[in-house]
């Protein structure tokens, strides 16, 4: 645990290190969590930045820290208590960097926060709270004065995912256009339409504004009274449009199914989700919509699934270079999969346009 001592050290904690020791199971990030000696010395986060995927980490940690400012900030103006525990904190080194480099990694420490913990259940009590929640988000980020980059360029450009779906066509690297036909050809169909949020960001109707770009339930912190305290892993906080954060959410705790299901009858749309994230967004993220943004929150609840589906299929037409599987038709059956959902979608659309104007009305 030497070296991890080391890196420790190079940032400004208060307190005595005790033990370092594994915290979490990330995808992404190796984290651990640094216990201190002293009772009234805050424990920490120690995170390995993946800077495969993360390439710019000085902007990475620049727009982390400007969100979380202002964050702060607002929590500040509207009286909230239990502030350190309502938003991240990240340690500078003596250069006054909140990021290390050891010469191979890079590393960050974060307050750890007491008394708080995660859930993985995606039910209509936690989906509506992740709806307020990262509606809140949104809302304390609308008038954020700085302007954050992009961590992964093009991350929701459907326009970019299609154009890597017809390269993958043209090129046909493991001669599997043939099997596909059928995909490619309902992908094509709806292209124009899926493409519509670049179109109207072009033509000045849609704005682009702070979002989190990774809106799960378990990147929400909860209190001991069940209570959401703040939202974490805010490595893909970048500028996007507001579908980002509520079509990814659906996309995922709205599939009935398992996102690469081989059974397509157990692949449908849960209304019962759909309306309880709708519900908690809306009365957190309203105050700052445009009307165009609300009328378009259906088609981003379809434009996710499309946009995984031509993700999937694109990497399968290159021989699965870019998705890890584990057998060969893996990204074959996620695609399958992913098309099912958007049908479940296309089909409740009338009902989700009713319930969102129902939701307006009250």
């Amino acid at each position: 645990m030497r070296n991890l001592s080391d890196i420790v050290s190079k940032f400004k904690i208060q307190g005595t290190v005790e033990s370092i020791n594994p915290l979490g199971a990330g995808l992404i990030n190796d984290t651990y969590k640094v216990s201190t000696q002293e009772t009234d010395a805050p424990n920490y986060v120690l995170q390995r930045i993946n800077h495969a995927i993360f390439q710019n980490v000085e902007l990475l940690q620049n727009n982390i820290v400007a969100v979380t400012k202002h964050i702060r900030k607002k929590l500040l103006e509207a009286g909230e208590q239990d502030i350190d525990r309502k938003v991240l904190s990240f340690l500078e080194t003596e250069e006054g960097k909140t990021y290390w480099f050891d010469g191979e990694n890079y590393w960050r420490i974060m307050v750890f926060i007491p008394n708080a913990k995660t859930y993985e259940t995606v039910n209509p009590e936690y989906s509506y709270y992740a709806g307020q929640a990262f509606g809140h988000f949104q809302a304390m980020l609308a008038d954020i004065p700085e302007t954050l980059g992009e961590t992964i360029p093009d991350f929701h450009n459907m326009e970019f995912r299609l154009q890597q779906l017809r390269e993958a066509v043209a090129t046909n690297a493991a001669g599997r256009l043939e099997e596909v036909k059928y995909y490619l050809d309902e992908i094509e169909k709806r292209a124009d339409e899926m493409c519509k949020a670049e179109r109207l960001y072009r033509e000045g109707k849609l704005p682009k504004r702070v979002c989190h770009c990774d809106t799960k339930v378990n990147n929400m912190m909860f209190d001991e009274n069940g209570k959401v305290l703040c939202v974490i892993d805010l490595d893909t906080v970048m500028p996007s449009f507001i579908f980002s954060d509520y079509g990814d959410f659906l996309r995922t705790g709205a599939n009935t199914g398992d996102e690469d299901d081989k059974d397509l009858d157990r692949v449908e749309f849960n209304m019962d989700i759909f309306r309880a994230f709708t519900r908690g967004y809306l009365e957190s993220a309203r105050s700052f919509l445009t009307p165009i943004e609300i009328e378009n929150l259906p088609y981003a609840a379809a434009l996710f699934p499309y946009m995984q589906c031509v993700r999937f299929l694109a990497d399968y037409i290159n021989g699965d270079t870019y998705y890890k599987i584990k057998y060969p038709e893996h990204n074959l059956v996620r695609t399958k999969a992913q098309f099912k959902l958007l049908q479940s979608v296309e089909a409740h659309t009338p009902e989700m346009i009713a319930f969102i104007k129902e939701c307006l009305e009250k």
